[in-house]
Order: structure tokens, then sequence, then C-alpha cells
């Protein structure tokens, strides 16, 4: 299909503000998104509103979304006596996000689509609405904003201006994502001896000193020095220029196990640490299959909440989302119908439930039921309106929750709960989502450099050296 761009604009003949064109699906992601175009103007197309009006029904995050974004155009048209077709100003509602103005589509706007596209497909009459708007605005940049990428992709062979929703973005490389771990040159002990104190605290070495040049470290990151005698240290305390620096606990040695689990690299050594600390109320653990986040964790959970009674229960969820084929309704309560998804949590209690040979069958079958009876599998589905206290709450495969439903979680939280998330950013499963706008990535920026809060990347697999080599090759 040849065609022809409708409007062929030079860079040097835009003026004005951009005009933002809104696919449905960006409202559906984001029900804010009309907010944030800062002092650009935007443009909703009739198509966009019905395509709204056909999704508002149900209880998914989609109909909320869309509920929630047609409660705020609502609240949009009724503030103002303006003409609608003249655009309604953002500001005011808008807490000074945006300064632009919002247009809705008031008159009929013909097909100007090639022949062979067809017109009643709702995609389609969107293109036809931002080729109208190009030719009625020669001298303006129309652009049309979309989640779907072959939206994206008809938009630019028609010549028109289309870019992806970047606006939830967390980092637009996530190459640069925070590890947890940084490491310090072999001049760093020459350059803060000058001037620094050390202590004791509950067997840890500390070190204080005065901030320099060089900013702070966030607290809670881990510093390792290499070399001959390579050195592990965590940042406690970030506070006035000054900072402290404490040792670890080294859970790679037997008689600092966990659960029977030691660690098996420096990254689960210091994913231990994050996961044992009491003053620590918020860990995320990212890295590939076989590294061992959901091990490590459920055998911090498991001594803490079975041996030293510092949490009550063990609460487990993540994502339903089907990597092939959709199983269909299962059958059973909320806990047997998240059984298939909980196939993880099976894996690695049957590592953890290592009673003594001599226990027997009967013997570890006890300890099984002990163990499970302590941890409770919820869905995502009914976490709205809940109150977790002095509970250690786990979030599985968190990759794929939208920085909305992963803020709906962890506000679940009450006193004495701690909630770990963990996941893959690599492996997102779920619709629109990236690895720069996963809820994953979201909560790891924000949440750096808080001092109840830590993370860490494991880099290296421990699962077998089949599955090293297939993660590594396939």
């Amino acid at each position: 299909m040849a065609t022809k761009k409708p409007v062929d604009v030079a860079v040097a003949e835009v003026v004005g503000p951009k005009l933002f064109v809104l696919d449905t699906n960006v409202l559906m992601h984001d029900p804010t998104s009309v907010y944030r175009f800062e002092e650009h103007d935007v443009f909703l197309p009739i198509m966009t509103l019905e395509e709204m009006d056909n999704h508002k029904k149900g209880v998914s995050e989609v109909a909320r979304n869309v509920r929630e974004a047609t409660r705020k155009l609502d609240e949009i048209v009724n503030s103002t006596d303006d003409a609608i077709d003249q655009g309604i100003a953002l500001n005011g509602l808008s807490g000074g996000m945006a300064n632009g103005r919002l247009f809705l589509q008031t008159e009929v706007i013909a097909s100007e689509l090639p022949i062979g596209l067809p017109t009643a497909k709702a995609d389609n009459q969107i293109l036809a609405v931002v080729i109208h708007l190009q030719r009625q605005h020669p001298k303006r940049l129309v652009i049309l904003v979309s989640k779907d990428i072959n939206m994206r992709i008809k938009a630019r062979t028609l010549g028109l201006q289309a870019q992806d929703y970047f606006n939830d973005k967390v980092l637009e490389d996530t190459d640069n994502l925070y590890t947890g771990v940084r490491e310090l040159s072999s001049e760093f002990w020459n350059e803060y001896a000058e001037g620094m104190e050390t202590g004791r605290d509950n067997g840890h070495v500390l070190y204080s000193f005065k901030g320099t040049s060089r900013p702070p470290y966030p607290v809670n990151q881990f510093l390792v020095m290499e070399g001959e005698t390579p050195f592990q240290l965590m940042v406690r305390e970030v506070s006035d220029g000054a900072t402290v620096l404490s040792t670890l606990t080294d859970y790679t040695h037997p008689k600092n196990n966990v659960w029977g689990i030691n660690a098996r690299n420096r990254e689960q050594n210091f994913a231990l640490n994050l996961l044992m600390n009491p003053e620590i109320d918020f860990v995320t653990l990212l890295g590939q299959a076989g590294t061992g986040k959901t091990l490590l964790t459920l055998a911090a959970a498991l001594t803490q909440v079975l041996d030293s009674k510092r949490y009550s229960q063990i609460i487990m969820t993540r994502v339903t989302v089907s990597v092939g084929e959709d199983i269909g309704f299962l059958p059973g309560t909320e806990e047997e119908k998240m059984g298939p998804w909980m196939g993880a949590l099976e894996d690695n209690l049957e590592v953890l439930n290592k009673s003594e040979n001599d226990a027997g069958d009967w013997g570890r079958a006890a300890t099984h039921d002990l163990i499970r009876n302590r941890i409770k599998v919820k869905s995502l589905n009914f976490m709205r309106g809940r109150t977790f206290l002095n509970k250690f709450l786990i979030i599985d495969e968190a990759q794929n929750l939208t920085p909305k439903q992963m803020k709906t979680l962890i506000t679940r939280a009450g006193p004495r709960t701690k909630v770990v998330c963990l996941g893959n950013i690599a492996q997102i499963d779920t619709p629109y989502l990236t690895e720069g706008s996963s809820g994953l990535a979201y909560v790891v920026d924000r949440f750096k450099g808080w001092a109840h809060a830590g993370h860490i990347t494991l880099q290296r697999g421990e699962r077998s050296r089949l599955a090293d080599y297939a993660n590594e090759v396939l």
C-alpha cells in the first residue's frame, strides 16, 4: 500500500506548544495522563471516549483505571463555563503540573485514510483525527501518543508523528538502575583515614567519617573493595555530612546459616543482611532465574516467623500472568486457586524442609504441615482495603506489576510488617509494561536512600550449571 505524507511540516516552521493526541490505551494505563504533558496541549478523539466506555465495567485494573480517567475528565469539563471547542485550561485542576489545554473532539471529522484501511476500526478513526489536526494546524507539531506498537507503526507509515507514553518510565536505560552495590577504589581508606572514628555495635565494627566533596553514599548501600583482602561494608547512616559504615554478618559461614541455608556468593550475603535486619521494612531483590531470590527470602521468613517469632505469619502473593495458554477457571478456595501459580513456593519449601533422616516420612510430613500453616497464599485481586499487621509479606514476580498496583500492595503494610519484592525485569509478561516502566523498577528507584529500605541485584545463578549455561546462550 503506497501512501504519502498527509502534511509535510518542516521543523523550522513548527511554532507554539505541541498537540498530543491520546490513544485509549494511554488513559487505560495512566488515568492522570492528561496532566502529564506540561505546557503542551492534549486532544481526545471521540473514539477514545467511546472505547473507554466499552471498558468501564468490571473489577479489573483496566476497568478501574477507565472509571478513574472518566471521573477526571468529568471534573475537567465541569470546571469551566468556557466553550469546550476552545480548549479547557488544565492548570487549576492539575495543581500546576500541566499548563496546557484539553481539547475534546466536538465536530465530525471526515475520514482521510488511504484506501485499504477500514474506516470502521477504532484505531484507524483515531489516525484520521491526527491527519485532520495536522492539516488544520500545519505549523504545529501534532503527535499521536499510544502504548500500541502497531498503532505507532501505522501512524509513521502515514507520515504522522507518533511516540510511546514515556511519563511513567523510571529510567530510559535500565542499565542505570540502582544495584545496591558500589565498588570502592584502593584509595578509599587513604582518602577518609583522617578524622575517621571507629566503634562497635552488636558485633559489627562501625566506621564514621565526615563527608567530603564526594556526594554521600545512599543509606543501606553495600560497599565492596576487591583485592588481596576483600572488604565489604554497608552504609548504616548518612546525616549532616557524616557517614557511618558497618561491617556485615557473614552468612556464607555455616554458623550463620538461615534455616539451613548459607549464602553462596557476595550478593546473596548482602541480600540476607537486608532480609534479616529488623530495621529494614522494605527489601527489593532483582535477578535472573536461579539466583536464589525466593529461596533466600523464604529461609529468612521462616527463621523470623518460627524461630525468633519476629513476625506472626508469612503471606505470599504474585501476579497471575500466564506464560502460555490460559488454563481457564480454577476450582476451590482462594488459596487453592492460587496453587498452580505457587510452584516456586512448593519447590523452595521442599529444599528448606530438611528434617533429619531418622525422623522418617511422618516427621518430614509433620514439619511440612507446620511450615505450611504459617504461610498463606493470597491473590492480588483481594488486596484492596486490607491491612497486614506483624506479617512477612512476599510479592513474587513483581516485575509484572504497574507502579499503581505496587503502591496499592505496599500500602497494605501495617506496623511491624516487612515487605519483600522479588522479580526479574527482563521477564515482563504484562502488556504495555516495559523494563523502564515496571512497578519493580519504580520502587527500586523511589526507595533508594530511605533508611528502612534496601535493594540488591543478584548477579550469579546458583541453580545448576545447565541453568547458568542456558541463561548465557539462549
